[in-house]
């Protein structure tokens, strides 16, 4: 069951990455994207054309649905392995084997966060991108 818990604790806390970077040192990767919250927060503000929005619902979507199902698939790689280390004899192997599955879909819930923020970079103008930086700026002063 703690593993469970750790499994998910880990996800949830990668999951909302973009709002604890705020409170935590510089970033020198993702201090240049915007999250998908603060585009959302800030549609007006910025100037997002229906095309844009339309665009970033569609993308959004996508991604939340694969979100899900990788974290699904995660939760029971980690069963599987929580219940290769239960046994009184661990087999090494096996254990590393298994790691490297939840490794992997770790590394497959990494990269379709950054292609998101790569694409939602992508669709913004100078101007926005600007306004946006501002924005983000604003709040990690505070």
């Amino acid at each position: 069951m703690k593993v469970k818990t750790l499994w998910g604790c880990a996800f949830i806390l990668f999951a909302f990455a973009p709002a604890l970077a705020q409170q935590q040192p510089s970033d020198p990767i993702g201090d240049n994207f915007f999250p998908p919250e603060l585009v959302m927060q800030h549609q007006q503000a910025i100037g997002l054309s229906e095309e844009q929005k339309e665009f970033f619902k569609s993308e959004f979507r996508k991604a939340q649905t694969r979100f899900t199902e990788m974290q699904w698939q995660l939760q029971d790689e980690a069963e599987k392995m929580a219940g290769l280390v239960k046994q009184e004899s661990i087999n090494e192997q096996q254990v590393l084997s298994q790691l490297d599955k939840v490794l992997g879909v770790e590394r497959e819930i990494k990269r379709l966060q950054l292609s998101l923020v790569i694409q939602i970079k992508n669709k913004l103008t100078a101007e926005q991108r600007s306004r946006l930086m501002e924005i983000k700026n604003k709040a990690q002063s505070k």
